[in-house]
């Protein structure tokens, strides 16, 4: 994910929560706000330290990372998204990742076309 993508000044981040929307489910929280002025999608990670350590945290965020880049080309494009983690989350694989990153994209309607893996 290159960093042009990414949201990091807390500002933007309030942005998001305040006028956004929200969805969770067990692993992950999604806040997602439309910019009509935004050519791609940004996204920011929060990762609590009741996660675990920066081992842990770190290991977190390359997953999260790294299944936005594969999803790249499905996502809609113009939208803020933040990825809140939750406990659960340190005891998944990446695969068990992307999958729960998905289906936080397909049920909020921010994926292209509306498969679910």
């Amino acid at each position: 994910m290159r960093k042009a993508f990414r949201i990091k000044k807390n500002i933007e981040f309030q942005d998001v929560f305040k006028k956004g929307a929200s969805f969770a489910n067990r692993q992950l929280v999604i806040y997602f706000l439309h910019k009509n002025d935004q050519r791609h999608y940004r996204i920011g990670l929060s990762v609590s330290k009741k996660i675990g350590n920066a081992v842990v945290r770190n290991k977190v965020k390359r997953y999260l990372r790294q299944a936005f880049l594969e999803l790249d080309e499905e996502i809609k494009s113009s939208y803020d998204i933040i990825i809140i983690a939750r406990k659960p989350v340190k005891d998944l694989d990446y695969h068990q990742v992307k999958k729960s990153v998905q289906h936080l994209l397909y049920k909020t309607k921010l994926l292209k076309n509306a498969r679910a893996n």
